[in-house]
């Protein structure tokens, strides 16, 4: 997605791991990514997103990215100056996000030992580490609770997402069963919203979610663009599919789960107009919300990306997304001052018109209810619309 990170990365230029321990010294690595940091997403795309009527933002980070006490017995371990202030540019984006009125989910996109051996993940040697380690499985498990404590009580987080696309590996439940076990156990995540990628099974996990008494909320991506069976359709027959059977499964799980179900990533990648305004029209109606992938890329074509131009501005596949999201009312709160990372004090009133205000709203009244009866009765009856999946940071070096 950003081309230009890679230009001294070591070899074989895939994955994060290869920018921190390329670019011919951490301290040279580490003032290129801050000067990535710095300039790629600012305060302003925030505002512009707000003025498009979007709502929130879905935030992928890394292990990695919670600084160098995170990266001790990892891979990441000779690299960990890196990212001596990688910990506080999130910081500043949940802030900057607050600053404009729009929410964040804080997803784990790279987990200790890697959850799918993808170079998203982190890592570029395939290697698949985490669901047979329990060192790998403990330091993830740790990311995540540092997650819940700084995060659960900022007043513009809605969720912290355990996994992106885990490899669907006989281990996963368990894990995430044992995941959320321990961030639950984090003052003030009692009713915390946590989400869980399926691993692109749609029906597994949305038997799995039903069946929680607590706030979980299934992610499942929708992509057509990446196997074979997807080049040889065309996009009248995806479009198709999507108003059929796509429709009809993504209904079915989210009615079992009590609409508590997002898609977490999609695109309007190298398909015209009319395929993806059906994604938004399917998703919005059949889901609790969307996350388009993504906001931002180097070089952005081909409806990868929702600000770009053309892609926004002018004619392009991503015209009528624009065009419908401006329908949209964007709620932006009167925030006098930035968030506290340890513990907001702010009231609830100030929380942002998405599900963490709902929640909260809902528990309050119903405090009678037992938390079943408030899971089985609440769900997610507020469509998110959520919005464009911020990917990463870049400068141009």
């Amino acid at each position: 997605m950003t081309p230009s990170l890679f230009l001294k990365a070591a070899d074989p230029k895939l994955s994060e791991f290869d920018i921190a321990s390329g670019w011919d010294s951490p301290k040279c690595a580490r003032q290129m990514l801050e000067a990535h940091w710095k300039t790629f997403i600012t305060a302003q795309d925030f505002f512009y997103l707000a003025s498009k009527g979007i709502n929130t933002v879905r935030l992928p980070i890394g292990y990695w990215s919670l600084g160098p006490e995170f990266c001790q017995s990892t891979p990441f371990s000779p690299f960990g100056d890196v990212y001596q202030n990688s910990w506080s540019f999130i910081v500043q984006a949940i802030n900057m996000a607050a600053d404009s009125g729009i929410s964040v989910l804080v997803d784990l996109h790279g987990a200790v030992g890697s959850q799918n051996g993808q170079p998203h993940s982190g890592i570029s040697d395939k290697d698949v580490g985490l669901f047979d380690s329990e060192t790998n499985m403990d330091k993830t498990i740790d990311v995540l609770t540092f997650l819940t404590e700084q995060l659960c009580n900022v007043t513009n987080v809605i969720g912290i997402q355990v996994l992106n696309e885990p490899q669907d590996d006989p281990g996963l439940v368990d894990f995430y069963k044992r995941a959320i076990s321990e961030m639950r156990q984090v003052p003030g995540a009692e009713s915390f919203p946590i989400y869980i990628h399926d691993a692109f099974n749609l029906e597994q996990f949305s038997d799995f979610v039903s069946q929680r008494p607590d706030f979980v909320v299934q992610d499942h991506h929708s992509y057509f663009v990446f196997t074979s069976q997807d080049e040889e359709k065309s996009a009248s027959q995806h479009t198709n599919d999507i108003e059929t059977s796509i429709l009809r499964s993504l209904s079915s799980a989210s009615e079992k789960e009590r609409r508590n179900l997002i898609i977490g990533e999609w695109s309007c990648a190298l398909t015209p107009c009319k395929f993806c305004k059906t994604q938004l029209d399917v998703y919005s109606s059949a889901t609790a919300g969307w996350s388009f992938w993504a906001y931002k890329k180097e070089d952005c074509d081909n409806g990868w990306c929702f600000t770009c131009r053309p892609c926004c501005d002018s004619p392009g596949p991503n015209a009528d997304l624009i065009n419908n999201l401006r329908s949209f009312n964007a709620f932006a709160p009167n925030m006098t001052q930035n968030l506290d990372m340890k513990r907001s004090t702010t009231p609830f009133h100030h929380r942002l018109e998405t599900i963490h205000y709902y929640r909260l709203r809902r528990l309050d009244t119903d405090s009678n209810m037992t938390a079943k009866e408030q899971s089985e009765t609440k769900g997610l009856k507020i469509n998110l619309r959520s919005c464009p999946c911020v990917k990463s940071w870049t400068c141009r070096i």
